[in-house]
């Protein structure tokens, strides 16, 4: 296993996109015999299921998926890839792709081992884009505790200053290596799946739901890096405003979601990451008050539905079904929820210590169409053309999916990226 530099063989399956799906993908097609190529573009792999604190239904931490996955990926030497690394470019037919790749530099080589002499250095500090902006690191870094591979970075921000040359200065396995750039390289492929992931809507863009311009308004993935003891407080859960621990919280569900004016579609995974952020809260503080406003709570399956029941069967937990007209600052920064009770017909006006917008999930593809001869929805999916075949989408390339439903898509993508080996 190693970040190559070398062209594949022929017959190579391309795997653009290192998050659970991508990973899916290249581990059940090379654990039967094919040669894999991830292209991820961040410096680790793991995608958004890094940034989770627990899976649902059963909340259990994704380090113990990942974990997994990752010691696959390190035993299997028919796996190889590249992380800081964008597609630019497709040509050529089903068996037989060329693929422009543009490497990013790292500014760290392989002989880094971790010891944090670079962080220690360094002085300048950058926005965390991990936590989501919450906090800030340095700008010599490790993406997180569980980054694969387990590499520094040394930020562009800092290239060219004197911080850059005490990294370098403080490494003494030279491995800080300030002259990389970035490069073009060309390699063959005979399918690619494209496992390219989702991106959280932009909040900010739901001008009624004041994200943005209140602190004490967060999104969901936000709530979830709090929730994470690796997260910018340790695993609390506390007001953005001033890091005190909220006695109420409210969720307003579809918060771009099913709205012709932003996402129209349903992102499938609000509703279950609401309920299990409700857990989060009710175990960390047991007399806070939860209130969920939602236009329809969807929990798909026996498993979800269960799961559904026991958090409405809790009596500190409201579900109000009611669209959300607006949110906006209280007094003492509190944040007041307005809706209408669309059972009781009532107009409700709630302020609660903390609101938590379940944003929805737009495909990463949506913000730039991808480099290559494919299908797309409206909103940025990628339509499947099997009859074509060759090139595939997986999980949340494809449609809205929760971490299982991606497991499963990226299992069929490996098999149908195969068929198109085998045809040749």
């Amino acid at each position: 296993m190693s970040e190559t530099k070398g062209a594949p063989l022929s017959g190579t399956i391309m795997v653009v996109g290192g998050g659970i799906s991508g990973l899916t993908t290249a581990l059940e097609a090379a654990e039967v015999g094919y040669d894999v190529i991830i292209v991820e573009k961040n410096p680790y792999l793991g995608g958004r299921v890094a940034q989770l604190n627990q899976y649902f239904p059963k909340l259990c931490p994704p380090s113990c998926g990942l974990e997994i996955n990752f010691r696959r990926i390190k035993d299997n030497p028919r796996i190889k890839f590249f992380t800081l690394a964008e597609v630019e470019k497709v040509d050529g037919k089903p068996g037989d792709y060329k693929v422009s790749i543009r490497l990013n530099p790292r500014y760290v080589n392989e002989n880094c081992t971790g010891c944090n002499a670079c962080t220690d250095a360094c002085q300048a500090e950058i926005s965390n884009e991990f936590n989501f902006g919450m906090d800030k690191h340095k700008g010599a870094y490790l993406p997180h505790e569980m980054a694969f591979p387990a590499r520094y970075v040394i930020s562009p921000q800092i290239i060219g200053t004197e911080d850059a040359n005490r990294c370098k200065e403080a490494c003494a396995y030279d491995a800080v290596d300030l002259e990389m750039s970035a490069k073009t390289i060309e390699l063959n492929a005979g399918a690619i799946v494209w496992a390219t992931g989702w991106e959280p809507y932009d909040a900010a863009k739901i001008e009624n739901l004041g994200f943005g311009r209140y602190p004490n308004i967060i999104t969901n993935m936000m709530l979830e890096r709090l929730a994470s003891k690796n997260g910018p407080t340790g695993g609390k859960i506390l007001r953005p405003s001033d890091g005190t621990e909220p006695k109420s919280i409210a969720f307003v569900q579809c918060a771009g979601s099913r709205d012709e004016n932003h996402l129209p579609y349903c992102s499938y995974i609000c509703c279950m990451a609401s309920l299990k952020h409700t857990t989060y809260i009710r175990e960390q503080y047991p007399d806070a008050a939860v209130s969920i406003f939602y236009i329809d709570m969807r929990a798909p399956g026996y498993r979800y539905e269960k799961f559904y029941n026991t958090i409405k069967d809790d009596e500190k937990v409201t579900f109000i079904k009611g669209k959300v007209a607006a949110v906006e600052e209280a007094s003492g920064d509190g944040i007041t929820v307005t809706a209408e009770d669309t059972i009781s017909g009532e107009k409700i006006r709630q302020t609660v210590d903390l609101v938590v917008l379940a944003t929805g999930m737009q495909p990463s593809a949506a913000a730039s169409k991808l480099p290559a001869d494919l299908q797309f929805t409206e909103d940025g999916f990628v339509v499947n053309d099997f009859e074509k075949g060759g090139m595939f989408a997986a999980g949340c390339a494809n449609r809205p999916a929760d971490v299982m439903m991606s497991n499963q898509n990226a299992t069929g993508m490996a098999l149908k990226a195969i068929q198109t080996l085998v045809k040749r």
